[in-house]
């Protein structure tokens, strides 16, 4: 896999022997993680290296059963990038290796094969990017709901709650004609994509907020293991999969809701004279569960008027292809106290809307690119 410019000289010298030790542990623990879960555990191991090679990202070499990463890669991106490119590296080993395919060339049909079944970027140049190019349906979906998404706005609370309001049931509606359509027309372009930083601990409000995505935004969402090489840390990041469209508003109401809380919280201090944060992470949870509520009350609504979202078997498929093995854990919640209650009834006032473009505001999310 081809990459941009750079010497990787930078990428040394942030690296300390110990660092890079770690760091080629680690990759090893995930080519193992990600050989039983893809390819069923039929892989050898190869010899694991960094390389300063500025043309490329990562290689196999059938000949030394060598596997190398780009160090600078490893250094400066997120570490799902560096997965992206050892799950493509790994396809090749095992197109070379496994099916012992060696009259096509690197990028050839039986690798793209491979990378279709089981969820992988394909592409020889650039780093891995999950995303492709939206429909001209989906351009004027995202356009509609951030119109209505601006009406939101609205110092009106009537008139701010309608456009919420309606700006989910077009989302609803626009899903269900899809997943009614299905196939008879175009595939949908599945993809994923990462929200948020890395973070040792999921918080409760963090949880709360993925399930409101895997909920309420049509996607499908998963917490996967991530490293910090220059830390030495592991930790845990949000990835979410679904269609470009709903990628795009489940990570605008990502960053919203997130926002949104901590905007929350500091008012909540001001208002009640708290100087301490020991109940921000009970406050924050408490919005999460407020805002959860207040989606789910619309949810029934919705029903009643027959608008009854059964999931979509193809993001499904999809999300099986990426994640074969998923472990669910269950975690207890934060006290339901004084702090808790008045997040709660913060987020059951919570109003999703388009932030201001310009001004002291303009710091905070931005909606479909605009």
């Amino acid at each position: 896999m081809n990459a941009a410019d750079g010497d990787g000289s930078d990428a040394r010298a942030r690296l300390s022997a110990e660092l890079e030790a770690a760091l080629l542990r680690e990759a090893r623990r995930e080519w193992h993680r990600l050989n039983d879960c893809h390819f069923r555990g039929v892989l050898r191991p190869p010899t694991l290296v960094l390389a300063d090679a500025s043309s490329r990202l990562g290689r196999f070499l059938a000949e030394t059963r060598t596997l190398e990463l780009s160090r600078e890669m490893a250094v400066s991106q997120p570490w799902s990038s560096l997965v992206e490119v050892l799950r493509h590296e790994m396809a090749h080993q095992y197109v070379f290796e496994h099916l012992k395919v060696e009259d096509e060339t690197a990028h050839g049909q039986t690798f793209r094969e491979v990378c279709e079944r089981l969820a992988i970027d394909a592409r020889a140049a650039g780093l891995p990017t999950p995303e492709a190019t939206r429909t001209a349906e989906e351009e004027r979906v995202l356009e509609r709901i951030a119109r209505l998404l601006a009406l939101a706005e609205s110092p009106s609370e009537h008139e701010a709650e309608a456009a919420m309001r309606a700006a989910q049931r077009l989302m609803l509606k626009y899903n269900l004609e899809r997943a009614a359509s299905e196939g008879r027309g175009p595939r949908p372009a599945y993809s994923y994509r990462v929200l948020g930083r890395p973070t040792g601990r999921v918080t409760e409000s963090e949880r709360m907020l993925a399930t409101i995505l895997g909920q309420h935004f049509f996607v499908e969402v998963i917490w996967v293991p991530v490293y910090r090489p220059l830390e030495q840390k592991r930790g845990s990041v949000l990835e979410v999969c679904g269609t470009l469209q709903n990628l795009e508003m489940a990570s605008y109401v990502h960053s919203f809701l997130q926002h949104a809380a901590d905007r929350a919280w500091l008012e909540h201090k001001r208002a009640s004279g708290t100087r301490s944060n020991r109940d921000r992470r009970t406050f924050l949870a408490g919005v999460m569960s407020g805002f959860f509520a207040k989606l789910e009350a619309e949810k029934k609504a919705q029903q009643k008027e027959g608008l009854v979202w059964l999931g979509d078997a193809q993001l499904k498929r999809f999300y099986k292809q990426r994640h074969p093995h998923v472990v669910t854990v269950r975690y207890g919640g934060a006290a339901r106290n004084d702090a808790h209650a008045h997040g709660r009834a913060a987020g059951e006032r919570l109003v999703l809307h388009r932030p201001i473009s310009s001004g002291p505001s303009a710091a905070g999310p931005k909606l479909l690119g605009r």
